[in-house]
């Protein structure tokens, strides 16, 4: 079920869970930010992601995120992210670790959006990984 997902879908907006972060809201501490070129999401930032994830789990509030880290400067909209969440899908077979692709979109450097893309766990754990690995990302790199 989850092959039958494409990333288009996050340019297209047609499965869109957009969430608009108020643009009077400070940007994160600048200790917190930026490391190699990749910094660590705010708290609201990983709320907006959350919202496009939590459709697709079968009880959100028990759900675990590990978070990879985002890129310090974006140059491309809307911007690839991977990571996992451990939680409990709609599909059994599903359930525990599944790893997912979004597409954030990125205004004054904060995530203002995100659209799902893929989710999977089991045994199609593998096939969100391939997919992030054409965009350079690795979700297994969550913590």
């Amino acid at each position: 079920m989850a092959a039958g997902l494409a990333l288009s879908g996050c340019a297209t907006g047609t499965t869109a869970t957009q969430t608009p972060v108020a643009s009077n809201e400070p940007p994160p501490p600048p200790s917190a930010r930026v490391s190699d070129g990749e910094r660590e999401l705010a708290p609201q930032e990983k709320k907006v992601i959350m919202d496009a994830i939590n459709p697709s789990l079968r009880n959100p509030a028990s759900a675990k995120y590990r978070w990879a880290k985002f890129p310090a400067v974006v140059n491309e909209d809307p911007v690839n992210y991977c990571a996992t969440v451990d939680a409990q899908s709609p599909y059994a077979a599903y359930n525990g670790r599944q790893a997912y692709i979004i597409g954030a979109t990125v205004v004054g450097g904060r995530v203002s959006s995100a659209v799902l893309g893929l989710i999977a766990g089991g045994k199609d754990f593998a096939i969100v990984a391939n997919m992030c690995a054409k965009y350079g990302l690795d979700p297994k790199n969550s913590s």
